[in-house]
This record gives C-alpha cells, sequence and structure tokens, in this order.
C-alpha cells in the first residue's frame, strides 16, 4: 500500500491481551505511515504484555483502557469512541474477545465499543493452536495481512483491475508414491501468496490456485486448495471461461 493510501481515514485498534500484543505496536506505526489516524483501546490484559506509555507514542493520542473512567466518559465514551472511526480492528485477537464478539457480551471497555458500533470490524485472531483449533474459534480466520485488509475494507487507493479476473497458480505439488512417501518440489508459494494479494488489491477478482502452503490465505482472494498437479490443472481449467 502507497505511503499515504489511509489519508484521512480514522482506525480504532481494540489490542488484545495475547504474547502478538507487541506486533500491535508495528502496526500502528504503518497505519500511521499511510496517514491513518490511530487510537488505541487496550484490554487490561493486553496491558501485561506492551504499555499504555509505548502505544500512546506510537499513537499520538490518549490510549483508553476503563469502561468506567469519568475523563474518557466525558470526552470520548465508547459510543463516541465506535462512532467517530470508520473501521475497527481487533488485533490480536484473543479467544476471549471472540467469544465476547461473538455472544454479545460487553463487560470491558474493548468488548463495549465492538458491541456499539455500526462499522466494519476487522478481526485478526491470535492464539494457541489448541485454542485455534476448538470448535468455538475454528470458524474465524486471520488475515494474512492486517493492513492489505484494511485496505480493501475502506476501499482505498486505485484500482485498475476492476472488473477482471484472474488466475493464480501457488506452492507446490505432491505426487504420491506410496502411503507414506511423495515427490514434491521446495516452493513456499510466499511469491504466488503475495502476487494475489497485490492483484487483489488492485480490484481485480482474484481465484488462487494453491498447493500445500504453511502460509495463511490472502485477504480478499477467492482460494482453491489442491495437493496433486492434476488437481491444480483441473482446478484452473475449470476456472477458464
Amino acid at each position: 500500500m502507497p505511503r499515504g493510501a489511509l489519508s484521512g481515514k480514522r482506525i480504532l485498534l481494540i489490542i488484545g491481551g495475547g504474547i502478538a500484543a507487541y506486533k500491535a505496536l508495528d502496526l500502528i506505526r504503518r497505519l500511521r505511515e499511510r496517514g491513518a489516524a490511530v487510537r488505541v483501546v487496550m484490554t487490561s490484559a493486553a496491558q501485561e504484555f506492551v504499555t499504555t506509555l509505548s502505544v500512546g507514542a506510537l499513537s499520538a493520542d490518549h490510549v483508553f483502557t476503563e469502561l468506567f473512567d469519568r475523563n474518557d466518559e466525558h470526552d470520548v465514551g465508547h459510543i463516541r469512541l465506535s462512532r467517530e472511526a470508520d473501521l475497527l480492528v481487533v488485533a490480536p485477537a484473543t479467544a476471549d474477545l471472540m467469544a465476547k464478539l461473538a455472544n454479545g457480551h460487553a463487560n470491558d471497555l474493548a468488548s463495549t465499543v465492538l458491541i456499539a458500533t455500526d462499522k466494519p470490524v476487522l478481526v485478526a485472531p491470535a492464539m494457541n493452536p489448541r485454542m485455534w483449533a476448538h470448535p468455538a474459534t475454528r470458524r474465524n480466520r486471520a488475515p494474512l495481512e492486517i493492513v492489505a485488509a484494511i485496505e480493501a475494507l475502506l476501499d482505498v487507493g486505485p484500482r485498475p483491475l476492476s472488473g477482471r479476473k484472474i488466475i493464480v497458480t501457488s506452492g507446490p505439488t505432491h505426487e504420491p508414491i506410496d502411503p507414506v512417501r511423495y515427490i514434491a518440489n521446495r516452493s513456499s508459494g510466499k511469491q504466488g501468496h503475495a502476487v494475489a494479494a497485490a492483484l487483489a488489491r488492485l480490484g481485480a477478482d482474484v481465484h488462487l490456485v494453491s498447493g500445500p502452503v504453511g502460509i495463511a490465505d490472502p485477504a480478499g482472494v477467492k482460494t482453491i486448495h489442491v495437493e496433486r498437479a492434476q488437481e491444480m490443472r483441473d482446478a484452473v481449467e475449470q476456472l477458464l471461461p
């Protein structure tokens, strides 16, 4: 995303209490570099991982932490916090935050803001793999690139490929020798996935046919997962006009 692509956009970032909370600092920096105004709400657990001082320094704004803070309520309040933002981003979204959002629970500032908003909400889950695999959370999926997903939600930047359908293949294929062994190549899929994400940001209707990779599907891209070369070929042929 080019610098200034989010100029004039107001983003409310909600930081959950996971080990990935420190990554929110880089996210704030990147969003501000692109022109966005960033306000931050931190859960009490998030403050165990990063300080309000560091978050406030990077966002150049007050950091909101308490639901029943008289000063915050008088100045902004949870209703105004949600209404004044163009987009809400929850990163990292812990299992607890996701459960509150899914079930309409509002017992702290972060969850209350989420319930009070009528704006788009981008959720970026981050948790232990076993927690992620739990039936209560496994239906959610983290975006590969949070900033790219924000751009797509806010519909900013040039979109010269709007209306174009593009097929991208990515990653390796596995050809089985027997039930245990297979022949494969060393492709990581990173380049193909990055190309697909870039095309989607330019407005294209992107279909990604991906072999077995260890990276997440790109945001805004229709992804088909295959394993063998013949499956990849068949998927591509079915997508052709």
